[in-house]
C-alpha cells in the first residue's frame, strides 16, 4: 500500500500579504507632517522627539504596527514567525520586514536614497552596532508618483463612500456624479450644436408636418431635434494650504488631512475631469507653489499666516489659465498674522486681528472678485472673531465658508467641488 505524507503548506509570508491594503494602512505614516524646522525647533504643545522620521527603521516599525492593526498579521502569526525572543526569531521577523519593504520598492510605491556604504573590516554585518542596523536608520525613503497616486485614489474612494454615493460604476441613481450622464430636454437643432440627434422627436416633427408615414421620410431642417446633455465646464483650481505652526500644534495634526484632500482632488481631476487643473500653494510667512509630487513630504512652520500673499500668488496662477471657472479652495485654522511689505520685509503680529494685515487681505480678496475668482474657505476653527472675518471674505468673493473639522474636511470639499462642476443648460 502506498502511503502519502502531508505537510502544512507555508508560502512566503511576505508574498501572502495584501500590499495595497498595507499601503492604505500606512497612509498616515507616509503623509505625516511635522515641523520643517526639525528637532532644533520646540513649541508649546509639540514635542520634536515624538515626530516620526523617514528612515527605513521607522518604516519597518510602521509596517509591523499596520499589519497588527489590520488583522493581516495576528499576534499568533507573529509568535509563530518569531518562534521566541532568541536571535533566530528576531532574524526571521527582520527578514519578513525587509521583504515587505523590497516589495513596496519593486512595485514602484517607494524609492530609497542614501544607499548604505560598504562596511569597514572591523564592522560586523549583523547584530548590534552592525552596518545593517545603521543602514536602517540612515537610509531614507520617499513616496513615488505611483504611491502618491494610489493614496489619492484610496482617499477619494473613502470620501465617496462616506458621502453614500460613488461615481465608480454604471448604476443609475438620483444623484449627479462624475462619469454618469443625465438626460436633458430635447431642443431644436441650431447651427453649431453637437449633432446628438433625438430620433423620436425628429420623426415626430416630420410626421406632424407632412402627415405621412412612408419610407424614406421627408425630413426638413426644422424637424431636427437634439438632446441636451449636462454642460461640464473646465475649471482651474488652486488649493491654498495653511502651513503655519498652529496646523500641527495642541495635540492635533490638521495638515496631514489637508494633504490627503489634495491628493484625492488630484486623482479625481486626473481621472474624471482631464480638462481641469489643480495647483497647490502653501502660505506661511510668505507663499509658494509646490509640485504635487512633493506634497507628501511637505511640512508645517514655524511660520505665521500670510493669507494676502497666498491669495496674490493663487490669483496670478489662475489668471494664467484659460478656463471657464477659476476658484480658490483655502484651508486654514487661524487668523491672518503676517503681511509682505512693499520693500519685501515680512510684518508679523500674532496677537489679534491686526487692522493693517486684515485690510491688505481684504484688498486681495476684492482683487480675486474682480478677476472672476471664487474663494471657498474651509475653516478648521470656530473662534468668534475668525467666523466674522471668514464671513466677510465669503461675502466679498461670493464664495462659501465652511466651518468643519479634520474628520469632515474632505467630505465638504469634495461635495462643493462636484456641485460646481455640473450645471443644466436651459
Amino acid at each position: 500500500m502506498r502511503f502519502h505524507t502531508y505537510t502544512k503548506f507555508s508560502p512566503e509570508l511576505a508574498d501572502a500579504i495584501d500590499l495595497q491594503a498595507l499601503l492604505d494602512k500606512l497612509a498616515d505614516f507616509l503623509l505625516q507632517s511635522g515641523f520643517a524646522g526639525g528637532e532644533s525647533q520646540s513649541y508649546y504643545g509639540w514635542d520634536p522627539s515624538d515626530e516620526g522620521n523617514r528612515s527605513l527603521d521607522a518604516l519597518k516599525q510602521a509596517i509591523l504596527d499596520a499589519l497588527m492593526e489590520s488583522g493581516q498579521f495576528t499576534p499568533e502569526m507573529l509568535e509563530a514567525l518569531r518562534g521566541g525572543d532568541d536571535e533566530e526569531g528576531q532574524a526571521k521577523l527582520a527578514q519578513l520586514l525587509d521583504q515587505l519593504v523590497q516589495r513596496l520598492i519593486e512595485e514602484g510605491y517607494l524609492n530609497i536614497e542614501n544607499a548604505p556604504q560598504m562596511p569597514g573590516s572591523h564592522q560586523p554585518l549583523t547584530g548590534p552596532g552592525s552596518i545593517a542596523k545603521a543602514a536602517a536608520r540612515d537610509v531614507q525613503f520617499n513616496l513615488t508618483e505611483k504611491g502618491i497616486d494610489f493614496l489619492g485614489y484610496k482617499t477619494l474612494r473613502n470620501l465617496l463612500g462616506s458621502l453614500g454615493k460613488s461615481s465608480f460604476g454604471s448604476h443609475d441613481t438620483q444623484y449627479l456624479a462624475t462619469g454618469i450622464e443625465a438626460d436633458g430636454w430635447s431642443k431644436q437643432y441650431e447651427f453649431g450644436d453637437v449633432l446628438n440627434l433625438d430620433v423620436n422627436e425628429t420623426l415626430k416633427n416630420s410626421l406632424a408636418r407632412t402627415g405621412k408615414i412612408e419610407v424614406p421620410m421627408d425630413l426638413d431642417y426644422s424637424d431636427l431635434m437634439v438632446r441636451q446633455a449636462e454642460y461640464r465646464s473646465s475649471c482651474a483650481t488652486v488649493l491654498m494650504l495653511d502651513c503655519s505652526h498652529s496646523m500641527i500644534l495642541y495635540g492635533e495634526d490638521r495638515f496631514t488631512p489637508a494633504k490627503k484632500v489634495a491628493l484625492a482632488l488630484t486623482h479625481l481631476i486626473r481621472t474624471q475631469f482631464p480638462g481641469d487643473t489643480l495647483k497647490v500653494v502653501l502660505f506661511h510667512d510668505s507663499a509658494e507653489e509646490i509640485p504635487l509630487a512633493t506634497l507628501a513630504t511637505a511640512q508645517v512652520g514655524p511660520y505665521h499666516t500670510n493669507t494676502a500673499e497666498g491669495l496674490k500668488l493663487a490669483r496670478r496662477l489662475l489668471l494664467a489659465q484659460k478656463k471657464d471657472m477659476r476658484q480658490i479652495i483655502m484651508i486654514t485654522d487661524g487668523k491672518p498674522s503676517a503681511l509682505t511689505m512693499p520693500n519685501g520685509q515680512i510684518y508679523k503680529n500674532s496677537f489679534g486681528l491686526d487692522t493693517t494685515v486684515i485690510a491688505q487681505t481684504i484688498r486681495e480678496v476684492a482683487s480675486c472678485r474682480r478677476a472672476g475668482i471664487m474663494i471657498n474657505t474651509f475653516m478648521l476653527a470656530r473662534d468668534r472673531t475668525l467666523v466674522e472675518f471668514v464671513k466677510r471674505v465669503s461675502e466679498i468673493s461670493r464664495g462659501k465658508a465652511y466651518f468643519t473639522s479634520t474628520m469632515t474636511l474632505g467630505q465638504f470639499i469634495l461635495m462643493d467641488f462636484l456641485k460646481r462642476k455640473t450645471r443644466k443648460v436651459s
